[in-house]
């Protein structure tokens, strides 16, 4: 099945990707922050406790994870679509084996905050790791992605 796009819309369709990428990498990277700092407030005590409980660090971390998550979803399957619409199959190779991976490492680490939310430190812990492994392999992402959207310029 071959999908033809307008001339005016190619740009769109295939730099819409990498663009949501970075700007998700960065989002990432904000909620590794949010996420120590709202670890930190669960450990801390007194004047220390007090602000960092103002930054509320737990509900930012857990809106904009909740925002990266749909956009991981959805940057995911569009950039798939993309790869697939301009040409005409999809290239299996470690970006994308590697990209459909940090997918399900997003789902898997927030289908724990529920037990999280209870107190299970052995969810928490998981979550971390997860989310350690998920920046590192984001970072990975970002340069095979830099490359790819090199070839796609040169040709």
């Amino acid at each position: 099945m071959s999908i033809t796009v307008p001339d005016a819309l190619k740009p769109i369709v295939t730099f819409a990707h990498p663009v949501l990428m970075w700007i998700l990498f960065a989002v990432v990277l904000y909620l590794a922050y949010t996420g120590i700092q709202a670890r930190r407030t669960r450990s801390a005590e007194g004047e220390t406790k007090k602000e960092l409980v103002r930054g509320k660090f737990r509900d930012k971390h857990y809106v904009s994870a909740s925002v990266m998550l749909a956009a991981m979803i959805v940057g995911s399957i569009g950039g798939m679509a993309a790869t697939y619409i301009n040409n005409n199959k999809l290239f299996v190779g470690p970006h994308l084996i590697v990209g459909l991976g940090m997918t399900a490492l997003v789902g898997l680490s927030a289908a724990l905050a529920p037990a999280m939310q209870k107190g299970n430190d052995l969810a928490r812990n998981a979550h971390i790791a997860l989310n350690i492994g998920l920046v590192g392999l984001f970072g990975w992402q970002a340069l095979t992605g830099v490359e790819i959207v090199q070839r796609i310029l040169s040709n």
